[in-house]
């Protein structure tokens, strides 16, 4: 097999997954990482994994496997979240990053560990997408990879503002919106060495039922709670619109 079948759907799938950083980036420059600006972006983030999961994740899965299949998995996909969170040893995680630094706001840390953990299972079956689509159609899996990374800018944002308000640590808020990207060529590695014999379409319609369920189950126990609780309901909302306007534009590549 020629390397270049795998390197060019590897490579668009890792440059895909580092545009998390790029939001990052943008979150933490000057004028952006001030707290006032907290529940704008607590509210982008909402607004980007809600219109994500509702006009493309489901409906991808719905189209496939039919509307009580795919229904069936989002509901799964909740359950198995809300049973996660219950059992998460996040808690654990907000001690270990508290004894090494002052916490500001420990309920925000809690937030965006979660958000983080939300993302990371996302960006499995994107990763797969984008590599399997780049492996078969090189043209197809460049323009999935566009939109991808355009809708990943604000999931970067998603995982960097409430990591960053709670710790006012940038390096940490970087890191875990790079470990949240990374996700996206782990996912493409293992699409490649142990699923690429068995993924076909059907699979991947379930995979994103349960994704959407993930997201839209960490939208609403803490991203909008926790952009509300700030105080500033009307830059809630405004970022809440945003972000499902830019996942929108994103798909407009697809």
């Amino acid at each position: 097999m020629n390397l270049n079948q795998i390197a060019v759907p590897f490579l668009l799938t890792l440059l895909a997954g580092l545009s998390t950083v790029i939001g990052s980036l943008i979150f933490l420059s000057r004028i952006f990482r001030k707290r006032r600006f907290i529940s704008f972006f607590l509210g982008l983030s909402a607004g980007v994994m809600i219109y994500l999961s509702f006009m493309e994740l489901l409906p991808y899965s719905i189209k496939n496997l039919g509307f009580l299949s795919a229904n069936i998995f989002f509901f799964i996909g909740i359950i198995i979240m809300a049973i996660i969170d219950f059992f998460l040893p996040h808690h654990y995680l907000e001690e270990r990053i508290c004894q090494k630094q002052s916490i500001i706001d420990r309920k925000l840390l809690s937030t965006g560990l979660v958000v983080t953990l939300g993302l990371i299972i996302h960006n499995f079956p994107e990763g797969m997408a984008v590599f399997l689509s780049s492996f078969t159609n090189v043209r197809l899996g460049i323009l999935l990879a566009i939109a991808i990374a355009i809708h990943n800018i604000p999931e970067g944002i998603a995982v960097a503002a409430p990591i960053y308000y709670s710790t006012q640590n940038k390096g940490k808020a970087i890191k875990y919106a790079f470990i949240s990207g990374m996700a996206e060529p782990l996912g493409a590695i293992i699409a490649y060495f142990l699923l690429k014999p068995y993924l076909h379409q059907n699979i991947i319609s379930y995979i994103f039922a349960l994704v959407a369920g993930v997201m839209v189950y960490i939208s609403f126990d803490e991203l909008l709670p926790a952009c509300f609780r700030e105080g500033h309901g009307h830059r809630a909302i405004l970022g809440i619109v945003l972000g499902m306007m830019i996942v929108s534009l994103s798909l407009l590549f697809l």
